[in-house]
C-alpha cells in the first residue's frame, strides 16, 4: 500500500530591499514579512498540517522566514538549509523532493521557480479554487499544501494534487 504524503510549498515572507548594497541572497525580511512569516505558522498549527522536515532555502530571507513560522508550531521540526533551493527552477526544486524520505514536507523557497514548481506539480485531480488561486498569484509567503500517495522519489509534474492555496492576506 503507498504511503500519503503532504507536501507544504511556502514561499518567503516579504523580504526587504532598502540596502541597495545587499547581495541578494543576504536581503533580510521587511516589516511586512516579519508580521506575515509567523501568520503562515499559526495557520499551519491550527489546521494540523506539521511536517516532518523543512527543507530550507539557505538564503537569509528564508532561513528568518522558518524561524518564525516554527516559533508558532506546537513542536519542534528539523530544517535542513541548502543552497540547492536558492534561485532554483522547477526542475531542481523536484530533484531536491525526490531526495526526502519524511512522509510530511515542508519547502521553503523562492519565485518564480518555486511557483512554477507547484503550478506544474498540480494534478487533475486538484481542488478547482485552489488551483485558481495558485494560477492567479503566488505572492510572498503564500502557501500550497498537496497531498500524494506514493514515494518522494516517483513523484513528477501533474503527480500531486492541490488541496489549498492560502495567502497571508486572506489571515489577516
Amino acid at each position: 500500500m503507498a504511503k500519503a504524503r503532504q507536501l507544504l510549498v511556502l514561499r518567503h515572507a516579504k523580504s526587504s530591499w532598502d540596502d541597495a548594497k545587499l547581495a541578494d541572497f543576504d536581503r533580510p525580511l521587511s516589516s511586512r514579512g516579519l508580521k506575515t512569516a509567523p501568520l503562515m505558522g499559526r495557520e499551519l498549527s491550527r489546521r494540523g498540517w506539521l511536517p516532518d522536515l523543512a527543507l530550507v532555502s539557505a538564503a537569509l530571507r528564508t532561513r528568518d522566514t522558518w524561524r518564525l513560522v516554527a516559533a508558532e508550531l506546537p513542536r519542534n521540526v528539523p530544517a535542513e538549509f541548502t543552497d540547492a533551493l536558492y534561485e532554483a527552477a522547477a526542475e531542481d526544486v523536484l530533484a531536491v523532493v525526490r531526495k526526502a524520505s519524511a512522509a510530511s514536507l515542508l519547502l521553503l523557497g523562492h519565485n518564480p521557480g518555486l511557483e512554477e514548481f507547484a503550478r506544474r506539480l498540480a494534478s487533475s485531480r486538484s481542488d478547482a479554487q485552489a488551483l485558481r488561486k495558485l494560477e492567479e498569484k503566488f505572492p510572498t509567503a503564500a502557501l500550497a499544501r498537496f497531498v500524494l500517495d506514493g514515494d518522494w522519489a516517483d513523484l513528477g509534474f501533474g503527480g500531486a494534487r492541490l488541496t489549498h492555496c492560502i495567502r497571508p492576506k486572506e489571515l489577516s
